[in-house]
C-alpha cells in the first residue's frame, strides 16, 4: 500500500480520496500521537485553520470532531495561511495545529497537514505513527474528558498580521511603527486564497501602496488563473499600474514568487539569493549557508559561491529543508517554487513574510528588484511532468538509470538532470539544466520519453 502522507500531508480529491470520515479518523489518530498527557489536569488544545476551498468547511468540522472526541479542546481559527497556523501553534503553546489545504492544487483537491508543538511540521516518523493507529479503536474519553470546539477568527488573524509586520517594522518604544515600505507600489495576487486579507493588510501596515488582485474568494475560485501558478495577470498588472514589483501567493500562502517592474518573473531561487545576501550583510546568515533542495537551479549555487555563501542540498519539500536547517543551525532555506523559511521569524515557509522582507530589501539597497535578481542568473532549465506512470519505479528502472547517466555524461559540469517522483501527484518530474535552452529542452524531452516508454500504466 502507498504511504498515506505525501510530501506535504495527506492530499487528494475532496469527498473522494479525502473524505469526512478520513478527516475524522486523522483527527482521532493525531491526538493519540501528538497529544502529550497533561499530568496537571489542564486541558489539551489544538488549532485548526483552512484555505478558501468550499470543501474546507466539512473537512474542518470532521477533523475537529475527531480531535474533540479524543479529548482535545479545538480552536477553529477559520481561513488563515498555513504559516499563520504554524505561528499560532507556537505562540499559543498548543499541542498541535492542523491546516486544511491543498496549497497550489486545483480547487476540487484538498489536504490535511499537521504541526507539532512549537509550530514545526511533522517528521516522517510521526506521520507514520499517525497512519499506524488510523481507524483503530481505543478507549476514548467520556463525560468531562471530551473536548470542546470554539471559533476565533479575528483575534487569531490580527495576531498573525502583527507578527508579520514586526519583521520589517517592529513596534517602537513609543508604541508606533515606522513605514519602511512607504512609496512602494506593490501588486499582490492573493490567488483567491488564504492570504486574501492577511497579505494586503500586512503590506499596507508596512507602508506600501498595495494594488490587490484575486482577493475575492468564493469557495470555488482558489488558484483559478491566479496566484503563483498563473502569474500572467500579475505580470500585466505590475506594468499597467507602474508598480515597483508584484508578489504572487499560492492557495495557502506558504510560498511567494515575485515580478519585477518590467513584468519579468523572479523565482524562488532568485528570491532566496537576494535574501541570503541580505542576511550575510547583516551578519544573520548562520554559517554563511543557504539550504536548498535538489530542484534549485545550478546558477543560484554558482552565484552564491562567488559571494562566499555555501549551499546545502536536501530532498524536495520544505519540511526536509527545515529539518536540515535545525540540524545544522542554519537560518535561511527554501525551494525554487517559492517556499522560503526564514528562521528568524518563522518555523515554515511563509509567502507573506517573504514578500515583506523582499520589498524591504528593495528599500534598503536602493536597487530595483530587477537589479537585485540580475545577480542570480539562472541556467536554462526545462521541466516536464510525465503523468500516468509507475512513479515509484522511476529511481529503480535500469533503462531509466542508464539514460540518466548518458545525459549527465553529455552535459558534463555545465548542466545536470533530475528525475523525481511527485510527492503529491501521480506523475514523475523530469528536469534538465544546460548551457542553452535548446540543450535543456532536448535533454528533458529525451528523458521524458524514456520514462513514458518504461513506466506507462
Amino acid at each position: 500500500m502507498p504511504r498515506l502522507f505525501g510530501t506535504d500531508g495527506v492530499r487528494g480529491l475532496a469527498n473522494r480520496d479525502l473524505t469526512a470520515r478520513l478527516a475524522l479518523d486523522l483527527g482521532d489518530a493525531a491526538v493519540r500521537v501528538l497529544g502529550s498527557r497533561d499530568q496537571t489536569g489542564g486541558r489539551r488544545r489544538a488549532l485548526i485553520g483552512r484555505d478558501t476551498r468550499v470543501s474546507g468547511d466539512f473537512l474542518a468540522s470532521a477533523l475537529a470532531a475527531g480531535m474533540s472526541a479524543g479529548g482535545f479542546d479545538v480552536i477553529d481559527v477559520g481561513i488563515i495561511p498555513t504559516p499563520g497556523i504554524a505561528y499560532l501553534t507556537s505562540v499559543l503553546n498548543v499541542e498541535m495545529g492542523a491546516v486544511i489545504s491543498a496549497s497550489h492544487n486545483p480547487m476540487p483537491d484538498n489536504g490535511i497537514k499537521f504541526f507539532a508543538r512549537g509550530g514545526f511540521k511533522l517528521p516522517d516518523s510521526k506521520e507514520d505513527d499517525i497512519e499506524k493507529v488510523l481507524g483503530q479503536d481505543w478507549e476514548r474519553p467520556t463525560g468531562k474528558g471530551v473536548g470542546r470546539v470554539s471559533h476565533d477568527t479575528v483575534t487569531a488573524t490580527n495576531s498573525y498580521i502583527e507578527h508579520l509586520v514586526d519583521a520589517v517594522a517592529p513596534m517602537g518604544a513609543d508604541k508606533t511603527r515606522s513605514k519602511p515600505l512607504a512609496g512602494l507600489r506593490i501588486v499582490a495576487d492573493c490567488a483567491n486564497g488564504a492570504t486574501s486579507v492577511v497579505a494586503p493588510e500586512a503590506l499596507r501596515q508596512s507602508g506600501a501602496d498595495v494594488v490587490v488582485i484575486n482577493a475575492s474568494p468564493d469557495g470555488y475560485n482558489i488558484n483559478k488563473h491566479a496566484g503563483s501558478t498563473h502569474p500572467e495577470q500579475l505580470q500585466a498588472m505590475v506594468k499597467a499600474s507602474q508598480a515597483v514589483m508584484g508578489v504572487a501567493f499560492d492557495g495557502d500562502a506558504d510560498r511567494c514568487l515575485a515580478v519585477d517592474e518590467d513584468g519579468t518573473m523572479v523565482n524562488g531561487d532568485q528570491i532566496m539569493g537576494i535574501l541570503a545576501r541580505a542576511k550575510q550583510r547583516d551578519g544573520k546568515l548562520a554559517n554563511n549557508t543557504l539550504v536548498v533542495t535538489v530542484m534549485s537551479n545550478l546558477g543560484l549555487k554558482l552565484a552564491l559561491k562567488d559571494m562566499g555563501i555555501a549551499t546545502v542540498q536536501t530532498a524536495v519539500g520544505d519540511r526536509y529543508v527545515l529539518e536540515e536547517m535545525l540540524r545544522g543551525g542554519f537560518t535561511l532555506g527554501g525551494e525554487q517554487s517559492g517556499h522560503v523559511i526564514n528562521r528568524e521569524f518563522a518555523t515554515t515557509g511563509d509567502g507573506t513574510l517573504t514578500a515583506l522582507t523582499l520589498a524591504n530589501e528593495v528599500v534598503r539597497t536602493g536597487k530595483s528588484l530587477k537589479q537585485l535578481a540580475a545577480d542570480f542568473p539562472q541556467l536554462p532549465q526545462q521541466l516536464i511532468n510525465v503523468p500516468n506512470v509507475d512513479k515509484l519505479a522511476a529511481t529503480t528502472n535500469a533503462k531509466i538509470k542508464d539514460a540518466v547517466a548518458h545525459e549527465e555524461q553529455l552535459l558534463g559540469e555545465t548542466g545536470r538532470v533530475l528525475l523525481r517522483p511527485s510527492g503529491t501527484e501521480p506523475l514523475v518530474r523530469v528536469m534538465a539544466e544546460a548551457e542553452t535552452q535548446e540543450q535543456a529542452d532536448a535533454t528533458c524531452e529525451r528523458l521524458a520519453q524514456v520514462v513514458k516508454d518504461e513506466l506507462s500504466l
